[in-house]
């Protein structure tokens, strides 16, 4: 392996001049951009790449858990909740129904942005987005926290090596959905800006979290102290919150034309990832629907992300680990450090298996690479084709349980790396032939075409085919 060259800023992206759309279809009224893998693959410089031929971007699922980097005449932009298409004046940023809304994080993003000269005024947020409250947060602590003592949720001892809990980020996202479902103890956006209603809901959802989270040890919530913070928040959130289903429907039935941004990845989906080290959403395009109240027959354009290598934050089978000196080599030089939480990213192989079902689940019309210049300089080059489980047989398709995938070992055809740096790339062309030799491997085993390859930060850095 040969000395790593200098690093560069995780998956961010930068604005240029309009050209047409050079992703999947063109033409297409409605776009999704999804992660095919644990999330982090880079999704927010495709979306920032893609965004200015849009009218409105929407997020449809997820929490402050999610982050996107973009840069923007070299200043860098974290995004957690606020869509990136708000780096774009004129556009509509929609936090629709399917996302949990931390109103501190948002006004606090909002206001960030404001105080960097970003227009915030196309933020829009739906009245049904469930709202994230503090004891949302007290209870995702408390959970992890006990689940860790315990000894974790693997169902063998000692399996994990990164904590026992399920490493959420404790900013109360699964209480947050939890709550969701059980309607009784939820609160929307909606009723951050109804006093009445809100009041008459903290006073009933207190008494019950305080009888449940007094038990797990959390201090005691105070109805009125608690309605008081939310409805300040509600009042200078006032004028984003609106009806959003309409709003989107409305922008359809007169030609415009949206993009749907995903937080996190297909494979940290709630039904259809590594249960139960999963996120609490719908991660995949599967979740549009019942997160923006947008038919799935609408969505005629799907781009799956998928970085040239695997990583993953927080705990749960990743197969093709690689903890050791190429490991680490590839973590520094990716910089592959959470945008939300700062912490380090585990880091493996690609993994085509788990890229494959994804693909698979999302009809995915063409993959974006991202990140292939990290893995410049390596002699050699591992990528997963299949598994090979415990009763000796081999198999290419992937099982969404944990323990079936913990137990399954991965299968590895060996490639020649490339010693070139290829930052300075602008054709699939002009791309080492080993470089070529590791996407054309992608497309042959995914079944999907590459539409675009990021060799760099920069928008600039970007190979569209």
């Amino acid at each position: 392996m040969n000395a790593a060259p200098p690093t560069h800023p995780q998956t961010p992206a930068t604005h240029a001049a309009p050209r047409t759309p050079p992703i999947g279809k063109p033409g297409a009224a409605c776009s999704a951009v999804v992660g095919l893998q644990w999330g982090d693959e880079g999704k927010g410089k495709i979306v920032d790449l893609l965004a200015q031929h849009y009218d409105a971007v929407v997020r449809y699922n997820g929490g402050a858990n999610a982050g996107h980097s973009v840069v923007v005449k070299g200043e860098r932009y974290a995004l957690h909740l606020v869509p990136s298409g708000i780096l774009y004046p004129g556009k509509l940023a929609v936090i629709a129904n399917g996302v949990v809304v931390d109103p501190e994080v948002l006004i606090k993003e909002t206001t960030g942005l404001a105080q960097r000269g970003v227009d915030v005024h196309g933020l829009v947020v739906s009245d049904r987005a469930h709202v994230v409250m503090p004891y949302h947060k007290a209870e995702d602590e408390l959970r992890e926290k006990i689940l860790s003592e315990a000894g974790g949720i693997s169902s063998r001892p000692g399996e994990s090596a990164h904590g026992g809990g399920i490493g959420t980020t404790k900013r109360g996202i699964g209480p947050c959905y939890a709550d969701k479902c059980q309607r009784s103890t939820a609160v929307r956006c909606g009723d951050l800006i109804n006093p009445d209603v809100l009041r008459a809901k903290l006073a009933r959802i207190t008494a019950f979290k305080n009888a449940t989270l007094g038990g797990l040890g959390a201090k005691p919530f105070e109805a009125t102290e608690l309605t008081r913070w939310a409805l300040d928040l509600g009042d200078k959130l006032r004028s984003s919150i609106r009806d959003t289903t309409y709003l989107l429907h409305d922008l359809l039935g007169s030609g415009r034309r949206v993009l749907f941004e995903g937080a996190n990845a297909a494979l940290l989906d709630v039904d259809h990832g590594t249960y139960p080290f999963v996120t609490s959403s719908s991660t995949t395009v599967l979740g549009i629907p019942a997160g923006t109240g947008i038919p799935g027959a609408r969505i005629d354009n799907v781009i799956g992300v998928v970085k040239a290598y695997s990583t993953r934050v927080g705990n749960g089978p990743l197969p093709t680990e690689q903890i050791n000196e190429v490991g680490e080599r590839i973590r520094q030089r990716g910089r592959e450090f959470g945008t939300t939480t700062g912490r380090p990213r585990r880091v493996g192989w690609l993994d085509l298996v788990a890229v494959r079902y994804s693909a698979l689940l999302n009809g995915v019309s063409s993959l974006s690479v991202m990140l292939l210049d990290v893995l410049a300089g390596l002699d050699e080059l591992r990528v997963c084709t299949a598994y090979r489980l415990k009763n000796g047989q081999t198999t290419d398709r992937f099982v969404p349980d944990a323990d079936w995938i913990y137990d399954a070992e991965p299968v590895y055809q060996n490639l020649p790396g490339f010693p070139e740096e290829i930052q300075n790339a602008r054709r699939r062309a002009d791309l080492p032939a080993n470089a070529r030799a590791y996407l054309d491997l992608i497309e042959r085993t995914v079944g999907v075409p590459i539409s675009i390859v990021s060799v760099g930060p920069d928008r600039a850095q970007t190979l569209l085919e």
